[in-house]
């Protein structure tokens, strides 16, 4: 960048902010724009952008501030919450996916250390993207948004650590291997320390005294991130690696949600010159030759990353429905594996032609998974019927045997956090409640707390042949899904259920839908919360009013008079 810095930022600024309407017009990531920007003004484009100490100084800022987000609000409750699944899942799918995008990238005539960047870059997804696609969809506190959201916190922990070794094994020195092992080992013993000290002694002392003035607050956050980066950087691991320690650092003081939520639009913006930066030096002289490259990996992550993940719930017994949409929005190529391809690029491990790969990759797998997880209950309906044959229908047999013998006046489908309590204060009213749900965990809990329970799906026709509905006297649904209650109802009328069914909406659309179809009990948990708030909360303001007027006012000589303060 030369000449007209000003200006031409100013330019640039307003381009991205043109490209950025059209991208969320087209229910694209903001990531996708910024890139293309990026090649539009740089050496291959208008050329207004190069190699520039300025954009690259706004790029690292960028970075280091994503990262100690990133370990600022690191959430290892959320990993518990899941329970093994995330775990297990999350390490599994970054195993799997990197053995074989390594044998496709070394069939693709890739040299090692390459094939190993590319197959490292295939296995991360995008946190950022996927929380917002989830958010959108209001899948985020469903469960398969609850899984997705802990294996995307086990892949955000694995990519830390490839960082260091990737910096380990690109900055040690000369001599023996076990010298270099041993040096990196002390000297992040040493970084750990320092941290350690910090968080003992200086940051409970310190972190009150900042948190008086807010913009004081935004101000220590970036020097902080700042400088344990450098002092990173100095040791010889990666600057990215020490601002993800500073935010961890401060993970547990009661400032994080206060910096956190004050840092994430700084963080969108200075990200935004790394993805320029990132789209400026694409280097297509090579591109003829990458297209069937890029392509081919594309497919593979489109395909093979959802169906790691299918295969791997479905062997820790979780529904194929519940895999498919763990699965689905993890079908893309992380910011963080850009990162990593740029840190190769400084290490001098890969070429600029292999940034430029791993990119188009994620360009088009970040294009296509955005509009697949947006239908992905249309892409479930379509595929269905070849998914259908991973289902363990055997063991979900062996779960329901007995239970049509049994004698029940509640079924209950879903035990989630609304699902819980009504399972809780019917059985404690005396009801005898059967509780259905297709988080195997979860139904392990409540047999734990008295409850009976099997595993199952609301929307598996051949498990209600398998439940006692002809004793039953109700139905009820706390899921909260249009599409799950539809089908739920559907079967109970083929299979002749005569008793009452209550099935949960979460919003007012969905409530007026289902009662469109005839069903007895429409339950609207948000809608009666607001509406006992809301008499609480009258009630309350009533009384304090009263009382006010009544302290305040006296009726004298025919009219309400101001008592004197007293």
């Amino acid at each position: 960048m030369d000449g007209h810095l000003f200006p031409t930022i100013a330019i640039i600024l307003a381009l991205a902010t043109a490209a950025g309407v059209v991208a969320t017009r087209l229910r694209q990531p903001l990531i996708v724009a910024f890139i293309m920007v990026g090649v539009a003004v740089g050496p291959v484009g208008a050329g207004w952008v190069s190699a520039d100490s300025t954009m690259e100084l706004l790029a690292r800022l960028g970075l280091a501030v994503l990262l100690f987000l990133v370990g600022l609000r690191l959430d290892l409750h959320m990993i518990r919450n899941t329970g093994p699944v995330a775990v297990i899942t999350g390490l599994g799918q970054v195993l799997v996916t990197f053995a074989l995008g390594l044998l496709i990238a070394l069939a693709l005539g890739m040299d090692n250390v390459t094939a190993l960047y590319v197959a490292v870059a295939l296995t991360f997804s995008s946190t950022i993207i996927i929380v917002k696609l989830l958010s959108d969809k209001r899948e985020l506190e469903q469960l398969h948004g609850r899984i997705a959201l802990g294996i995307l916190i086990v892949q955000d922990i694995v990519v830390v650590v490839v960082m260091i070794a990737l910096t380990a094994s690109g900055r040690g020195g000369e001599g023996s291997v076990g010298a270099g092992i041993a040096a990196v080992a002390l000297k992040g013993i040493g970084l750990l320390a320092t941290l350690w000290v910090l968080m003992r002694f200086v940051l409970p002392w310190l972190m009150p005294q900042i948190a008086r003035s807010q913009e004081l607050l935004v101000l220590f956050g970036v020097a902080y991130a700042v400088s344990v980066a450098s002092f990173s950087e100095w040791l010889g691991f990666s600057s990215e690696v020490g601002a993800f320690l500073a935010g961890v650092s401060l993970a547990g003081t009661q400032f994080r949600d206060a910096l956190g939520a004050r840092l994430v639009s700084l963080r969108d913006f200075l990200l935004f010159f790394f993805f320029l930066n990132l789209g400026a030096g694409l280097d297509f002289s090579e591109a003829a030759g990458q297209i069937t490259a890029a392509i081919i990996l594309s497919v593979f992550v489109l395909v093979a990353k959802p169906a790691i993940v299918i295969a791997i719930m479905s062997v820790m017994r979780y529904p194929v429905r519940v895999g498919f949409l763990v699965g689905l929005p993890l079908a893309q190529i992380s910011e963080f594996s850009l990162i990593l391809a740029a840190l190769g690029l400084s290490l001098g491990h890969i070429s600029n032609a292999t940034v430029s790969l791993i990119t188009v990759v994620g360009l088009i797998t970040i294009a296509a998974s955005t509009y697949m997880t947006m239908y992905s209950d249309g892409i479930f309906a379509r595929s269905q019927r070849w998914l259908s044959h991973l289902e363990r229908k055997h063991q979900r047999d062996h779960e329901v045997a007995g239970l049509s013998d049994g004698d029940f006046d509640i079924i209950l489908f879903g035990l989630g956090r609304f699902g819980s309590h009504l399972a809780d204060r019917l059985s404690g009213a005396g009801h005898r409640v059967l509780g259905v749900d297709f988080d195997p965990h979860g139904v392990r809990a409540h047999r734990r707390d008295g409850v009976t329970t099997t595993f199952g799906s609301a929307e598996d026709l051949d498990l209600l042949e398998a439940l006692p509905l002809d004793r039953a006297k109700y139905v009820i649904s706390a899921i909260p899904v249009l599409q799950t209650n539809l089908a739920l109802l559907h079967g109970l009328r083929q299979h002749q259920f005569s008793g009452a069914v209550a099935l949960t909406a979460h919003t007012r659309h969905d409530a007026e839908r289902l009662r469109a179809t005839g069903v007895e009990i429409v339950i609207e948990p948000f809608s009666s919360a607001a509406h006992t708030t809301s008499n609480t909360l009258h009630d309350l303001l009533t009384t304090e009013f009263e009382d006010t007027d009544d302290e305040g006012y006296s009726d004298d000589e025919g009219g309400a008079q101001p008592r004197p303060s007293r």
